[in-house]
């Protein structure tokens, strides 16, 4: 009967490296979804933007971009858009610039076109020949990316702009 029990207990033991194995396999990542986050406020990359220039309709305005993303690993994705401000907006401008850092506000993805969808937040610009603003927006497809903290804004023109921004970016080959 002992050497029944011994048998056995060898034969279990024997049987927990393989378990433990098993147990630690991590499934195969699908290409294109590559986890680039899993803490929330990580830094992803870039955003660098080129808009339009246009005329101010006081209560708004809507404007083409084009922007790039830098992700932190070097890779570039390019998207194309557009950006509109709902609030104070008179003036002309004429081409402008917009730089964000990309940060996630949930564990996420990144790659693939992953920042296309609808940003929306706060924004306020002024430019007597050449001026500055800022922009602070949240959203993506599922809400899960900030282009924060601010963006820097680079213009020329005569322009007063202050309101709510809306920024919708699709991907682009």
């Amino acid at each position: 009967m002992k050497n029944a029990i011994l048998i056995a207990a060898a034969a279990s033991l024997s049987l927990v490296p393989q378990v433990n194995a098993a147990s630690m396999h991590k499934p195969a990542k699908h290409s294109n979804q590559h986890i680039a986050a899993t803490e929330p406020r990580e830094r992803l990359g870039t955003l660098s933007c080129e808009v339009a220039g246009g005329v101010g309709m006081i209560i708004g305005s809507n404007k083409a971009v084009t922007c790039t993303f830098k992700q932190r690993t070097g890779k570039i994705e390019r998207y194309s858009g557009t950006i509109g401000k709902l609030g104070v907006d008179v003036g002309i401008t004429g081409k402008s610039y917009l730089s964000w850092i990309v940060v996630n506000t949930a564990p996420t993805r990144v790659g693939d076109g992953a920042l296309a969808g609808t940003y929306v937040g706060a924004s306020a610009a002024a430019s007597v020949g050449v001026g500055l603003g800022a922009n602070a927006l949240v959203g993506g497809n599922a809400k899960n990316y900030a282009l924060q903290p601010l963006s820097g804004e680079a213009n020329t023109g005569l322009n007063v702009a202050a309101g709510v921004s809306r920024l919708r970016l699709t991907a682009t080959r």
